[in-house]
């Protein structure tokens, strides 16, 4: 099963069937093209999108885009409902990643109707384009994904530690703006303090709400300091993670099994056992 499809559908009308390799199989010329067609269109849609919002632009050809855009809505819901009529999984399709993700692409437009501005959020429908990934036969960076996700996964834990002392950091710094600097210097609330706390600790620095008083400043001075201090923690948890989890699929693929002991770890162009002596057969 792919993307909620089965590969193989015996019970399927030839025209149906056809359809289906053509839409979901992108190892046949006619699917690879469909895809191709597919994803510059998706391209094509979500450029339109952005110079709608765009208001020298979107004001002189307003009317151009809403017309296109429609057009491309029409011809992703085509796509979408034909997806639909193809597969026998129907339910697994639509709640796939993709699946979700062709609703999605359709849905705003026909929103729009309703709330107005929604059809900016078929800028979704780009997501469509990571299908380039099967259809340029990309899944050779499926490894460097898992790899990626291992790292993710084994820091996980000192991740959220280090999440937990920032957010403890930033609640008592944004109380003790509030009680330093009070309403007359911005710090209306705390919730306030710690909206300033953020900003200054991750070293953004909007201005909207500084402090005035001098003891104000120099705990704002402390607190930047502290922010080029742990805003390189995550990167360095992540890279050291990364570099374990590299160091341990090499290992892997460099090692060889005795047959005889059962023991592991060997080169792989190891001859004999470094252990009991058997020979390696090649």
């Amino acid at each position: 099963m792919v993307n909620g499809t089965d590969i193989e559908q015996p019970g399927m009308m030839p025209g149906r069937d056809r359809i289906r390799r053509i839409i979901f199989e992108a190892d046949t010329p006619a699917g690879k093209l469909y895809d191709l067609i597919l994803i510059a269109t998706v391209a094509l849609s979500v450029l339109v999108v952005m110079l709608d919002s765009v208001s020298p632009v979107g004001n002189r050809l307003g009317s151009l885009f809403y017309a296109v855009e429609w057009g491309f809505t029409i011809l992703f819901t085509v796509d979408y409902v034909t997806r639909m009529w193809c597969v026998n999984h129907r339910f697994g399709y639509a709640f796939s990643f993709f699946g979700l993700v062709d609703l999605l692409g359709v849905l705003p437009t026909y929103l729009s109707l309703i709330i107005p501005g929604s059809h900016y959020l078929v800028a979704i429908r780009f997501l469509r384009v990571l299908r380039i990934f099967h259809v340029l036969k990309l899944s050779s960076y499926q490894s460097e994904v898992q790899l990626f996700r291992s790292a993710l996964k084994a820091s996980r834990r000192r991740i959220a530690v280090f999440l937990f002392a920032v957010l403890t950091l930033v609640v008592v710094l944004g109380s003790l703006m509030y009680v330093v600097e009070g309403p007359k210097n911005g710090f209306t609330s705390i919730p306030r303090g710690i909206y300033w706390a953020v900003v200054t600790l991750t070293t953004v620095g909007y201005g909207d709400i500084s402090p005035k008083t001098a003891l104000g400043q120099t705990i704002a001075a402390m607190v930047m300091i502290i922010g080029y201090s742990i805003i390189v923690v995550p990167t360095g948890i992540v890279s050291s993670a990364l570099t374990v989890a590299g160091m341990s699929k090499e290992s892997s693929s460099k090692s060889a099994q005795c047959d005889q002991c059962g023991t592991g770890g060997h080169e792989t162009d190891a001859r004999f056992c470094r252990y009991c002596g058997a020979s390696f057969e090649r």
